[in-house]
């Protein structure tokens, strides 16, 4: 499937009407792709482990990501509540001695940094995902589709994609579209099968480029290398459980079109109900497989229990 740049609003009609699963699972469906993994397919996950070396995957928190364009959301906020220097300082013993301690507190939005987009995140008109009414989600959070519900659901084979190494290049250009041929190609040079069940994660280079140059503007919400709209149909065909970049919203920017604003999102949540993740950092991981040709892993990457969450920070764990 090959879709040229600069496609209307019809296209996109188009792949939500094709890439629905409505209603495949049920009409109360709410975790989406991830039914695709079986308990067998996590037993089998569990096999990749050969070396037992872990790979976190979540940015650090004190990485001041949103300094971009995208406005709503600003950077963890951390602040300790009790510290060793109260403590050496005798103010925790009043009025008698105390337990001394230290105690901290974090205030971020929930799609900050490292996370999951839950399936309430994005609407397609006034609905979500299989149908539910976007009503449902109010100012005391999401009656349906919210991120508790794939809280013991995120794990099993993970694949990396190394685009920008196949490529031969740190970084992905912002504005480059990561093509189907282009993660097919990617794929077999890797000698990685990518298939059903499968979390996928795919790497530009645009965080280790920010990092590298101690520059995040832009990163949230401006130009950035990501998957073109017609991967959408690859992600479909292959039944992937979810893909996961680490850019700030997977798909490439500026849009493919002018009659939509992120139109792959527009599909792949509230049509497909792929669990999407952004802002991972794979650097070590990227470097490792690398080096020993081996693309595969044990995946896992709960996110918060958060009952009617549009979306969780979390710390995803490749393991090798």
């Amino acid at each position: 499937m090959k879709i040229a740049k600069g496609f209307g609003r019809d296209v996109i009609e188009q792949a939500s009407k094709d890439l629905s699963n409505w209603g495949r699972w049920g009409a109360d469906d709410q975790i989406g792709t991830l039914n695709y993994v079986t308990p067998n397919d996590i037993v089998n996950a569990g096999k990749l482990i050969k070396k037992g070396k872990v790979f976190a995957m979540g940015l650090s928190l004190k990485e001041p990501i949103q300094s971009g364009l995208f406005g709503g959301r600003w950077n963890p906020i951390h602040t300790m509540l009790a510290t060793g220097t109260d403590a050496a300082a005798g103010n925790q013993d009043i009025p008698y001695p105390y337990l001394r301690y230290a105690d901290d507190a974090i205030n971020m939005p929930c799609q900050s940094s490292t996370q999951w987009d839950a399936l309430c995140h994005i609407f397609y008109g006034d609905k979500m995902y299989n149908g539910f009414d976007a009503g449902l989600v109010d100012a005391r959070g999401a009656k349906k589709l919210g991120i508790e519900h794939v809280r013991d659901k995120m794990a099993g084979r993970g694949v990396l994609l190394d685009i920008a190494r196949w490529k031969g290049v740190e970084w992905l250009e912002d504005g480059y579209a990561i093509t189907i041929e282009d993660l097919d190609g990617c794929a077999a040079a890797q000698g990685v099968t990518i298939g059903r069940a499968d979390f996928v994660i795919v790497r530009t280079g645009q965080q280790e480029r920010c990092l590298k140059q101690k520059d995040w503007s832009g990163y949230a919400g401006g130009n950035a290398p990501g998957l073109a709209f017609e991967t959408c149909y690859w992600i479909h065909e292959k039944q992937l459980a979810a893909i996961c970049l680490d850019t700030w919203g997977c798909e490439v920017r500026p849009n493919e079109t002018k009659e939509a604003n992120q139109p792959w999102h527009w599909v792949v949540i509230p049509a497909m109900g792929l669990s999407m993740g952004e802002i991972f950092y794979v650097k070590e991981l990227a470097e490792d497989c690398a080096e020993d040709r081996v693309y595969e892993f044990f995946f896992n990457a709960p996110p918060l229990h958060l009952p009617g969450g549009a979306g969780s920070p979390i710390n995803p764990q490749a393991i090798k």
